[in-house]
This record gives structure tokens, sequence and C-alpha cells, in this order.
């Protein structure tokens, strides 16, 4: 019936629900205490005004105050509901209004609104007596009028729930009434009709019953038993009828908080006064002791302001004959400042954006001080360095905020710590620190370490040559700060940059990728872009001055005599001329530069090694003397032209000087027909004994080579496979490397042709002769053993 009689009260006040103060500051809500599980308290979304189908978007939860939640919510459709049953004594004792607060709060962007939720209370408790037996002893001399407090019943529930009214079962002796203490509780007071008789009746007990106001109304009971003395005259005298006392709720045990005191006129045991607590409540037996001798009260334990104000405590002051008086003590707790405030953050976004715009919501958090007055009156602050800043959004309720723009490469971390101080003496404070970490944007381009690069690579390198590196940095973070290096298309000599070099993309070396001619390029520049790989990438841009280092791969050229004619160069010289006459002057150049073009003239063979001689710096060939009779006809002079090279290389000219006393053309020819004729026998032994030798070395060489065949035949597989892995298997070079067939002066390979002549009557032999690509006349002038095969060929034809 009783459960059946709260359903009814539950179900009956749910229908009138209703939110309180919509729209203010803090929404109220209200809701029975025993209400089930999951039971419907309001739908939230509905009374803020919000958008139900937003409210799982934005992560709406429910914290409460406590450590527990008594509520939760449902994010899809605003319906909030209860997580547990609810108990109103539990929660708030005696407190009423018992209030549960609580915030809602939404993400994206941060956002809090404060909650209450009032519980009311159900009629669940009956009244109950701390003694099931009432022990009172009366002297039958007792006036009638005589009033005597009784132990009060305690029910825990509150409002017309509580305690109502004391009533007695019958009895001609007393009655009873229902007293009001100034904190609103209620006592019985015993009044005596009618005077007693010991004699006639030396006990007198009848039932006491405590009855709530509840509806139905509750109710507990407990016998009064009253024992007749016989007479003492005199009852003890308290000097006041009300006790106040202050005390501080830090003060230590023991410590006296007053002392009562009670007179008696009779004398002996009569007249022995001991006191005592006539209202044993919990809570006063548990605070205070009194001494029964002295009446000195004291302190049992600590005491704490914020869950008791005032006390009220009921002396008793008992003779040695059983007559007894009352008095009351007041004692108020006197609130000192013990509890610091306590931060608690509801909600953090630990990471942000550098770009984040100020007013930018990054924390929610609640101040609590359990002390009173100035003692919980706190204030909120964070360092004045840091570029956050606390706003209150409601009461004790703050939201930190950024106030400046952030730079991740300056500062990448906040250590944020919350104060918060309270306005009571000494001070107390309480620190809550929060990590604030901000992410990357990409706002920084790469900057190169010099605002230009220069370097150098010698002629004819090898490929894939490593001649530099560039080096870009980031000041940004992770993916933001990896850097990418290219280069920007361009052309060098005609042909493609990309043909010339190579960078690695992500260590920014730069590799040449073929052989450079420093005759054709002495220099070009390139573009590096090194680009980061945020969104969009940012870069920047740096010259690459590529410098080419002259090698000595050019031999001299000589212009003069001419070497490519079939028949070498003459020259006339008259008997007559002094010495110091200029014969000729043997003209060359050199494709190098600097000190490998410098040239340097000797003279290698003459046929009188006396008669001529040549100046080193400029080529003049001149007599050194008269002429004689003696003197051969024709002379023939060998000049060797020399560079200046760390490795000098040569060419060689030959230059034929006919001594004539005159320059006639019959002269000429018959000159020529006796030169001839004087220089065939000596030209024929000088032949024969380099047929010999170039015989010999064929067939050395024919051997050689047939021997170099067979054995790289036999591992050519295995050196192939070694080269390629040596070559392919080094991950720093770029695998994207051309290979370009240069065209310049660098060395070439030759074939040649050999063959023996058959049917001859003396068994020439052909001379070996390269097979070469057409070249440009400097290239083939150029090249060591064409100049050696030329000379072969001309004496051969001087031969015939």
């Amino acid at each position: 019936m009783k459960r059946t009689t709260i359903k009814r009260q539950v179900a009956s006040l749910v229908l009138f629900l209703c939110v309180w103060a919509l729209g203010c500051e803090t929404v109220h809500y209200a809701v029975l205490e025993e209400m089930e599980s999951g039971s419907f308290v309001a739908n939230v979304a509905k009374d803020l005004w919000l958008d139900p189908k937003g409210l799982s978007a934005r992560r709406a939860r429910v914290v409460s105050e406590g450590s527990r939640q008594h509520f939760q919510l449902n994010s899809n459709t605003g319906n909030l509901f209860i997580t547990e049953k609810l108990d109103r004594e539990e929660l708030c004792a005696q407190t009423d209004p018992c209030i549960l607060y609580f915030e809602i709060i939404l993400e994206n962007p941060l956002q809090s609104y404060r909650a209450e939720v009032r519980v009311y209370d159900v009629n669940d408790h009956s009244p109950e007596f701390s003694d099931n037996e009432l022990l009172l002893k009366m002297p039958e001399s007792t006036p009638p009028g005589s009033r005597f407090p009784l132990a009060s019943a305690q029910d825990l529930d509150v409002g017309n729930n509580s305690l109502q009214s004391y009533a007695i079962s019958s009895t001609d002796h007393f009655r009873v009434y229902t007293r009001h203490r100034s904190d609103g509780r209620k006592y019985a007071e015993l009044v005596l009709e009618t005077p007693l008789d010991r004699e006639e009746q030396a006990e007198v007990s009848f039932m006491l019953t405590a009855t709530d106001g509840g509806s139905p109304a509750l109710s507990g009971a407990a016998e009064v038993r009253i024992t007749v003395l016989d007479i003492n005259d005199n009852v003890p005298e308290f000097s006041q009828t009300l006790y106040r006392a202050q005390v501080l709720e830090n003060a230590e045990q023991d410590y006296v908080v007053l002392t009562v005191s009670a007179t008696d006129l009779d004398e002996g045991i009569n007249g022995a006064i001991s006191y005592s607590f006539s209202q044993k409540s919990k809570k006063n037996v548990s605070a205070f002791s009194i001494n029964p001798v002295t009446g000195e009260i004291r302190l049992l334990g600590p005491l704490d302001f914020e869950e008791t104000e005032t006390f009220e405590i009921d002396v008793q002051a008992t003779d040695g004959g059983g007559l007894s008086a009352h008095s009351e003590v007041l004692v108020e707790v006197v609130d000192v400042n013990d509890n610091a405030p306590e931060v608690k953050v509801t909600s953090l976004v630990s990471l942000i954006p550098e770009d984040s715009a100020p007013e930018t919501v990054v924390a929610l958090f609640n101040v609590r001080d359990r002390d009173s007055g100035d003692n919980g009156r706190t204030v909120c602050s964070i360092e004045d360095d840091l570029p956050f800043s606390a706003k209150p959004t409601s009461k004790n309720s703050y939201s930190l905020v950024t106030e400046n723009a952030f730079d991740r490469e300056k500062v990448s971390e906040y250590n944020i710590t919350i104060t918060a101080r309270d306005l009571g003496t000494p001070t107390l404070s309480t620190e809550e620190r929060i990590i604030v970490k901000i992410s990357d944007i990409n706002d920084n381009s790469p900057e190169f370490g010099q605002t230009s690069y220069t370097m150098y690579v010698r002629e004819n390198n090898g490929p894939a040559v490593l001649i530099g590196k560039v080096n870009a940095f980031d000041s940004d973070s992770e993916q933001n700060a990896k850097v990418t290096y290219s280069l920007w298309p361009a052309e060098v000599g005609g042909l493609p940059l990309l043909s010339y070099i190579s960078i690695n993309s992500e260590n920014g070396n730069v590799y040449a990728l073929q052989s450079m001619d420093y005759e054709q390029i002495r220099e070009f520049q390139v573009t590096v872009r090194a680009a980061d790989g945020g969104s969009p990438p940012l870069s920047s841009e740096v010259i690459v001055r590529v410098v080419i280092i002259d090698e000595n791969d050019n031999a001299p050229f000589i212009l003069y005599p001419l070497q490519n004619s079939s028949a070498p160069a003459n020259d006339l010289v008259p008997r007559s001329a002094k010495a110091g006459y200029l014969v000729a002057k043997v003209v060359a150049v050199d494709g190098d530069s600097g000190q490998n073009s410098w040239l340097s003239y000797h003279l290698m063979k003459a046929t009188d090694t006396g008669l001529f001689t040549i100046a080193s710096q400029n080529g003049e060939i001149r007599t050194t003397r008269l002429m004689t009779d003696r003197d051969t006809m024709k002379q023939k002079l060998i000049v060797v032209v020399r560079d200046s090279g760390e490795l000098p290389l040569s060419s060689s000219a030959t230059l034929n000087i006919a001594l004539v006393d005159g320059f006639s053309d019959l002269y000429m020819r018959f000159t020529d027909a006796a030169v001839e004729e004087e220089d065939n026998g000596t030209l024929t032994m000088y032949l024969i004994i380099s047929l010999c030798l170039v015989s010999f070395v064929f067939l050395i060489s024919i051997i050689v080579f047939i021997t170099i065949k067979l054995y790289r035949r036999r591992h050519y597989g295995e050196r192939f496979m070694s080269a390629s892995g040596n070559f392919y298997g080094n991950s720093n070079f770029q695998n994207n490397l051309i290979d370009v067939k240069g065209n310049g002066t660098l060395s070439h390979s030759y074939r040649y042709e050999v063959c023996l002549t058959t049917g001859s009557g003396n068994s020439e032999f052909k001379f070996l002769r390269p097979i070469i690509p057409s070249l440009p006349p400097q290239h083939v002038w150029n090249n060591p053993d064409f100049q050696k095969n030329s000379l072969r060929n001309e004496l051969l034809s001087m031969s015939r």
C-alpha cells in the first residue's frame, strides 16, 4: 500500500514538472526522489532551443559537480534521464531544497549550459525514537503545570513529510505539547496536569507517538515510563536558561566550549548535582562531551562548518533525589578558511592550430570553494605572459580562450597553470596545470644555407660524379618541413639541362651526368628549387653556378707547316743567307686554356743540327751560321710543339729545306731530281728496317690480342655482374642518369685494318690504318695515333 501511494505521488508530480526560468543563466528542473533509473526528466534540446540532430555531432554530454553522475543525456533526442535511483536523504540529508548541479557541455564550438535539478522529498521515512523506552523520574511533590522535554524523534524527510506532531495515549496525569526549536525541529514537551501520589501509583507509563505530515501519515512510537519519587523539596536551578558559545571549526580536541552551572538548595544526596545531555542526538553526542561533576562541555573531535553551522544541546542537571532541571546550550561554529578552492576541468582541447583566431575556446572549467563568506569567494587567473585568458561564463564557471596569434616555430607547447584563490585570511589557492600543444601549418618556405652556390667539376669526368650539394631548411614540422629539390628546365649548349646534371630530390646532392668538355662549355648556371610538403607547398630558389675545370686533353695543333697534304712542306734557303736568316715559322694552337695552352717549340731532329735553330717561344726557324759547299742540299727538320700541362702533350711537324743558289724553275726541277736520286738509297734502307720492325710488332700484337680475347670471354659474365652491382647498387646515385656521347676532344676508340697483299713481287706489307669516325680537322690532328699513321703513310708514299 505504501509503495502504491508513493508511485501515485511520483506520477502526480511528474505531470506538473516544468522548467523554471527558461532562457536565464541556469536551467531548472525538478524530480521526485525514489524515481527509478532511466526515468525521464526533461528534453534539454527543446528547453535550450537547440537542434536535437546537432547534439550528437557536437558530442553533447552532462558533467555533474560531484564525483557521481546522476543523469544521462541522450544526444540523439536531447532527453535527460536518471541514471540511478535518487535518495534525497542520502544526497542532501536535512538540507532543503535539495538541488543537484550539473553542466551540459557542447563541442565544436565549446559551449556550456548550467542546469540544476531539485529533488523533491517523498514520505518514505517514518519518525523514529533513539530509544524504544523513555525513563523519567518525578517526585510526588512535582506541582501541576511542570513541563518536561522528552527525547525527540528523528524523521529523515523534510517539509510536510517531516515530523509534525506528538501525541500520548490516554492518561489522567499528563498532556503532551509539540514545541519548535529555532532550527525548525519539533520536540515533545510533557506537562503535568494533576499531582502525583507515589503511594497511590508509583509508576506512570504511556505511549508517545510521533507523526509526520505525509499522505498517508507515518508515525513512530516509544513507551514513556515515569517513576514517582519520594519528596525532594528543591529542584536544581541553572544559572541561565540559555547558554551561548562560539567555537572555531579548527579547534582542537578537548577544547572547553563552555561550563554550565546549576544549584540545589537541598542538602546531602538531594543537593548533589550531576550533569548530562538530555537529548542524545547522534550529531551532538559525537561532537561534544559533558563532565557530570563540573559541567564542562568539551570537543570530542574537529568540527566542520560546511556540514553543521549550529549545535543545540539540551543539558540536564539532576540532584541525588532524582529531581532535574533543564537548560539549552547553543554552540555556533565559526567558519575558518580551511578549504582551498577546487578546480575541475570539464572539457579541454589539447591541440589547436597555430592560426587559431583570438577568442577561441580552449578549455572549460569550474571553481568551487566549500567555505562561506569571503572564505568561499574565489578569483581565477593564469600567467600574464601567456596568450590565454580565463573568462567567466557563469557563476564559478570559466572558459580558457586565446588572446593572440601563435607561432609554433617559436613556441610549440604551452604549460598553462590555472590559479584559483579565495578571499579568506589567510588566502588559500589551488593550481591546475593543463598542456596545450600548437599544431603546425605550412607558413614557412624552405631557406637555403647560402644565397648562391658555386660547384667545380673537372672536364672529362666520368658519369654520376658528385660535384656538390645544396641544403635548404624549413622551420615547419613533419610533412610541412619535408624539403624536395628539383632543377628548373633550361638548356646549356643546345642540350637540355637535365642531360648535364641531376639533383637528388631528397638530400640535394648534385651529380654530373656526362663528361664535360671545357672547350665547349666553360661554365653554366642552373636554378635549384626547394619545395616543402605542405598544402599548398611553399618553395624557394637558388642559383647554382657550375664551373668546368680545364684538363690538358688537347695536343697542340700545327697550322704551319700543313701536315695533312700528301707531300711534306718545302722551303728554299739561299746559300748566301747570313746567320739568323728567317727560314720559316712554325705556327701551332692548343684548344686548352691557361697553362695547358702555353706552347714551346723544339727541334727534335735535323739533317745538320748545327745549321738551324728554332725559337722556343714563337717557333721561328733561323740559320745559325753561313752556308758552305759541304752542307747537304736537302735539309730535313722535325719540329716538336709541346704544351705546358701537368702531363704535357705534343705534336710534330716535318719541314724539308732545300739549299739553293738561285730560284729559277729549271734549277728547281734539277735540284729536285738530284735530291730525289740522292735520297732514294738511304730511304730504301730505312723502309726495309721499318718493315721488319713493324712485322715483328704485328706478330706480337696478334698473339696478345688472341690471348686477351679468350680471357675476356671466360670472365665476361662475372665482370659484368660485378660492375653492374657496383654501379647500380649505390642507393645514393640517381637512377635516371642518361648516356650522352661526347663529340668533343675526348679519347676515342679505334679499329685497325690489318692485311698482307699477295702476288706482289716484294711482298709489300700494308700498314695498320685506323678506321675512325668523321671528325673535324682539329680532332683528327689532335689524335696522336692519327699523326703517327700519317707519318708512316707519308714515308711509304715517298718510298714508292
